[in-house]
């Protein structure tokens, strides 16, 4: 059975980060976020070019995953709520309603997942990659539960 677990930036550093990944026997990342960077410097780690060179010493693939990433507009979305529940991206622990309905039909359900699955390695585990730490309060967990459920697929978050 293929095996898929999920993974935010938020809450490691780069050697936790790598250690979570090669320690769960992880393969290839799949980066859904639409702006492969993070703002300041205790996350500067996980900007794209940093992380690809850094999975790549450990022999982790990577591959960016943008057809999966929300929209601005989408984010903007999100962000409204977060306001006005008084939450910030780095303590949020779901998603807003309207968010998980308009990521669903504008961009998970046009994508074709079974795919982007039949590419997954056989050999190997495969990560989703976000920012958030809560999978409950990243996209991530919505393409995850889309892949449990149409596809059979195991997953976790790490």
């Amino acid at each position: 059975m293929l095996e898929v677990v999920t993974i935010g930036v938020y809450g490691f550093t780069a050697d936790t980060f790598l250690d979570k990944l090669t320690g769960a026997g992880v393969g290839l990342l799949l980066d859904l976020r639409q702006r492969r960077g993070v703002r300041g410097p205790d996350y500067s780690w996980a900007n794209s070019i940093r992380l690809q060179n850094a999975l790549r010493a450990t022999e982790i693939s990577y591959r960016h995953v943008k057809g999966l990433a929300p929209t601005t507009e989408l984010r903007q979305l999100q962000y409204r709520e977060d306001d006005r529940q008084g939450v910030g991206k780095r303590n949020r622990i779901s998603l807003a309603h309207e968010y998980t309905e308009r990521y669903t039909r504008e961009i998970l359900n046009p994508f074709d997942v079974a795919a982007l699955v039949a590419e997954l390695p056989h050999n190997s585990v495969t990560a989703l990659l976000c920012v958030e730490r809560d999978p409950e309060a990243c996209h991530r967990s919505l393409v995850a539960e889309r892949m449990r459920i149409e596809h059979g697929l195991s997953v976790t978050g790490l």
